[in-house]
């Protein structure tokens, strides 16, 4: 009986110096980590402000762990086509997603998805937010955003809002504004906002609550009038641009950009990008370049960045279900 005892003490001693030793293995992979090229997954075509901002960060992260974050670019079905293969990818850490404004609207957008981003994506670390800018063309006559509540309630029918495409942060953040004050416009969505700037200058459409790094070189050089920005606080790129919320109260809309991971990646290898993030976001050299791509960088835990996630989630679930937008 004795001998039997001692026995199962020492399975028990030899179970439990494996799990030590299992525990361990995994912190040293996570310290160790990154050993081969990371997939840094964009969910829409390059060129545009979502992958330069990706290649930003995954330079410098590149640079810093002596590892190549390589940008890939998986455009299609408004950003899911991306974000699905992080969701399928294994959960080790060599697979990354650009975490943007489309996933918190797809999630209410979208009648079918096969993935639930909020339970399938692990939140990592947060880049920064960039405002939309409140735009009309030249020949509308309000110079203010009350006049121009005014001028659209007089006007019913009569003005165009301009956008990138349905259900677009652009759309949705028009949609908003209508839902908030009862100025009822015309919806008129684009392939992109580059054609939706064009007809804005020839008068074609009056509004649009565009991205900040598309339309700023029209409102500097003086072709198209600034009236608010969508954020809660003023831009450093327009300072003498009201925000929109001191007309409107309680408006808010921004594009908050971050990286994602697939649900299972190891806590320690979210850490240590999180850290790595964190540090490439404190550069003065890219701190001025987010300024620049028209938002201040936010530095925080993952779990910081998981609280913005579904209150973002949630704020545009409002949006999409009172605008009455869906996409089979």
């Amino acid at each position: 009986m004795a001998t039997r005892r001692a026995a199962v003490a020492m399975m028990a001693m030899g179970f439990s110096t494996l799990v030590s030793v299992v525990g361990f293995s995994g912190s040293a992979a996570a310290l160790d980590y990154p050993t081969r090229p990371v997939r840094f997954v964009v969910g829409y075509p390059a060129g545009g402000a979502t992958d330069i901002l990706a290649r930003l960060i995954g330079q410098r992260l590149s640079e810093r762990t002596g590892q190549q974050f390589v940008v890939e670019n998986k455009p299609g079905a408004g950003n899911n086509i991306g974000t699905e293969s992080v969701v399928n990818a294994e959960p080790d850490g060599y697979t990354v997603l650009l975490v943007n404004p489309a996933n918190y609207i797809n999630a209410t957008l979208y009648a079918k998805l096969s993935f639930n981003f909020l339970r399938d994506i692990a939140p990592v670390a947060a880049f920064n937010r960039t405002a939309n800018v409140m735009t009309v063309a030249k020949d509308v006559p309000a110079k203010t955003v009350p006049e121009f509540i005014a001028y659209v309630k007089a006007n019913p029918g009569k003005i165009n809002m301009a956008s990138s495409g349905n259900g677009t942060s652009v759309h949705l953040s028009g949609e908003m504004f209508m839902m908030m004050t009862g100025a009822k416009m015309q919806h008129i969505p684009y392939r992109g906002a580059a054609p939706a700037i064009t007809d804005m200058l020839g008068g074609q459409v009056q509004v649009i609550f565009d991205n900040m790094p598309s339309i700023i070189q029209h409102i500097r050089a003086g072709s198209l009038r600034a009236l608010a920005v969508t954020t809660a606080a003023r831009s450093e790129l327009l300072p003498d641009v009201p925000v929109l919320a001191d007309s409107v109260p309680g408006y808010e809309a921004s594009a908050l950009f971050g990286m994602g991971a697939p649900k299972k990646t190891p806590p320690e290898i979210i850490a240590k990008l999180n850290s790595e993030i964190n540090a490439v976001l404190a550069e003065p050299a890219t701190k001025a370049k987010l300024i620049e791509l028209g938002g201040d960088p936010l530095t925080g835990t993952p779990e910081a960045f998981g609280k913005m996630i579904a209150a973002e989630t949630e704020k545009w679930e409002k949006v999409v279900k009172a605008a009455g937008v869906k996409v089979e």
